[in-house]
Order: C-alpha cells, then structure tokens, then sequence
C-alpha cells in the first residue's frame, strides 16, 4: 500500500487519514488517530474536546479517496466532495480516539464517484454517511 501523502493532495492539518489498510473495487478500510493536538480541539469544545461531525465525514470521504487513488482507476485526477446525505453521528470522538473507516464503492466512472462509509471507535459505530464526488483534472 502507498503512503498516504502518495494517495492524496491533503496534507496538515486537512489531512484526516494516516493509513489504509485495505483498497480493492469493493470496499477501502483506513485509520485515523485524533490526537491531543488537532487544530480544532481549540475551539470544539474548550473543556471537553470533540471531533466535530464535519471533520468525521471529512475523514471518510479522504479514505474513500485515498483507496480509489491507490487502485489508480481514475488516473492522476483529484476528486472533490459534491453531496453528502444519511449522516448520522453515534458516538463521540475525543482526543486520542482510533477511527477504523470501511467504505463501500457504489458507483466509481471517469467522472464522478458514490460511495458510503462507517467509521468505528473501539468497534463502535460513531458516524456514518453517504457521499458524491466529482472527479476533475489535476492540473
């Protein structure tokens, strides 16, 4: 697998998966570790940190890329959040915290992408959504 730096154009603090474990045409599985430093523990919430529901949907979508990227089926594209429906947050993530993120590939073509995802904490689910991407030239 590559590294995830090869895999996406994000890079910190919007760079919201360290690793992918898993990338095939069905489905991708990644991690990300919340540590105490995050950029938006600051301010969500002083007291009791909390990784907000953008950032987890954020996270998901960034590893769905980053699997469809290590399959290398869309070439050198980059690929750009379009909609995102049935979000649905379960659980807290707080600093620290693990997040395993399965996603399924419903649809992947040359120009867009759909895909769904759930991401864990401690085998937990603590979000889950169903996104759309637009695929563009990156250049």
């Amino acid at each position: 697998m590559k590294d995830i730096k090869e895999l996406l154009p994000h890079r910190k603090p919007f760079l919201f998966v360290d690793r992918i474990e898993k990338a095939d045409e069905k489905e991708i599985v990644g991690y990300k570790i919340f540590s105490n430093d995050e950029f938006f523990f600051q301010g969500h919430f002083p007291g009791y940190p909390l990784v907000p529901g953008v950032i987890l949907i954020e996270s998901l979508a960034q590893c769905g890329g980053a699997g469809i990227s290590n399959l290398g089926v869309l070439d050198d594209s980059l690929i750009f959040l379009a909609s995102v429906t049935k979000a649905k947050f379960r659980k807290q993530v707080r600093p620290g915290d693990e997040i395993r993120m399965v996603i399924t590939n419903k649809r992947i073509s040359k120009a867009m992408l759909r895909q769904s995802g759930i991401a864990y904490v401690n085998g937990e689910i603590a979000a889950e959504a169903e996104w759309l991407c637009l695929v563009g030239k990156n250049s």
